[in-house]
């Protein structure tokens, strides 16, 4: 866990960094009189994906090899620290994490769908349509809290919350040993505080 909290702390720091630079910059340029900046140019309109393309998002949100490697990865993780003790620092306890990581994420997937199709949301995220570094550091750390309406007006995100949480209490009430659901309440924050450092990389460094 110290390695996630530590690569997301650099992220919000190198944000902040950025921030700060842009801000100087933009300072430095009125004072010595540079012309002002290109204005960006007209944000695209929002549109929500058809049926076919939500589901097929929803699939590989669960299923596709972003998702599958990430499962893994944590797994690995969780196995090397030995976090549950319960499960053991080998093979089996590999494949214990991994399915418990797989489970957590077919449910908490697969409510955030649900109410998205119930409410006509869009709870994914999407890069700021806005360039400076600013705009798309906050567009990052707020998105997993928010979402889009179906006319693309920025909402609060209850569906992600709510199933990121629900889905951390379910797993520390069911199969994960020596958990409650206190337990899950603070998974569940820190959850979505990985989903700001991954919506972090996404917006600055991983263009696809």
């Amino acid at each position: 866990m110290k390695p996630a909290i530590l690569t997301f702390a650099l992220f919000l720091t190198l944000g902040c960094s950025a921030f700060a630079q842009t801000a100087a910059t933009t300072s430095g340029s009125t004072v010595s009189g540079s012309p002002a900046p290109t204005p960006e140019p007209a944000a695209t309109p929002f549109k929500r994906l058809d049926a076919d393309k939500r589901f097929k998002r929803y699939v590989n949100s669960m299923f596709g090899p972003f998702s599958l490697a990430r499962a893994v990865a944590a797994a690995g993780l969780s196995t090397a620290t030995n976090s549950p003790e319960e499960w053991g620092p080998h093979w089996e306890g590999f494949g214990k994490r991994f399915a418990s990581n797989m489970g957590r994420s077919i449910i908490k997937n697969t409510m955030i769908y649900g109410l998205d199709e119930a409410f006509k949301y869009d709870s994914y995220f999407h890069r700021s349509q806005r360039r400076d570094a600013s705009s798309r550091f906050f567009n990052a750390v707020i998105s997993p809290v928010t979402a889009r309406s179906e006319t693309g007006k920025r909402v609060f995100g209850f569906p992600r919350v709510f199933s990121t949480y629900a889905s951390s209490v379910i797993v520390a009430e069911t199969w994960y040993p020596g958990r409650t659901w206190k337990d899950g309440l603070r998974n569940g924050t820190f959850t979505l505080g990985i989903n700001a450092g991954y919506n972090l990389i996404k917006e600055f460094i991983w263009k696809k």
